[in-house]
């Protein structure tokens, strides 16, 4: 075999997946696998994100902290803990307050506490100010909305977008009803950032309608495809 063609099967096999575990959840199938020297996520057979890049999870969270313009410790919901970016930029800036990431598959969960994950995530879940939650995000927004708690930030990344989700049921989150309850989560001036894979050409009209301001959408370049967007809104003050 020459050298050329071993090169290329090596490479192949790098790229291969390799399933680490698979899990029943309470919402379907959720698989880990490791591609060469990352891991990636799969929930009922649909990808949901990996740790080759985490540049637009990361904004998500960097550029909700810019909105509220010096806020004195403002308090962060994370909606998805996913392969942990988001929760690692929130933990490594001090200018945080409490941050709380709400997750509600147990498999995630595990994977992060105990699991190959860790490595990502080790240091933010030792970090005082963190707190994990096992819900499912639409229930616990409400029921926030409900209970009067307010956060100054929320950024949600549960879905490949309002117009492409995991779950059929996540699709209430993007509903009136859903975003009207995220407004009422959210502290006056209080700034809501939701990440999609792709733009979502009616969503900014959405947020507009449940009473929100400053509205745009942000594109975040990516290596293949169409960029990945973050979608910002802010409560009236």
């Amino acid at each position: 075999m020459s050298k050329s063609a071993s090169a290329a099967i090596s490479a192949a096999q790098e790229s291969a997946p390799v399933t680490v575990e698979r899990r029943d959840g309470p919402y379907g199938e959720v698989v880990l696998r490791q591609r060469g020297a990352h891991y990636e996520i799969i929930a009922n057979g649909c990808f949901l994100m990996d740790t080759s890049d985490g540049r637009s999870e990361r904004l998500l969270v960097r550029a909700a902290l810019d909105e509220l313009a010096g806020r004195a410790g403002p308090r962060l919901l994370i909606g998805g803990l996913g392969v942990g970016f988001s929760l690692a930029e929130a933990a490594g800036e001090p200018r945080w307050g409490r941050i709380s990431v709400v997750e509600r598959e147990p498999a995630i969960l595990d994977w992060h506490r105990t699991g190959p994950l860790s490595a990502i995530s080790g240091q933010a879940l030792a970090d005082a100010r963190t707190k994990l939650v096992e819900a499912d995000l639409v229930a616990y927004v409400h029921e926030s909305a409900a209970a009067g708690r307010r956060f100054d930030a929320m950024c949600l990344d549960i879905d490949n977008g309002p117009d492409w989700t995991v779950t059929d049921d996540n699709a209430s989150l993007y509903s009136p009803a859903g975003l009207t309850a995220c407004r009422a989560a959210l502290a006056p001036g209080g700034v809501l950032a939701v990440w999609s894979a792709q733009p979502s050409p009616t969503f900014e009209g959405c947020l507009r309608n449940a009473g929100f301001c400053r509205v745009r959408t942000d594109e975040i370049p990516v290596a293949r495809g169409v960029p990945d967007v973050v979608h910002f809104a802010a409560r009236p003050a």
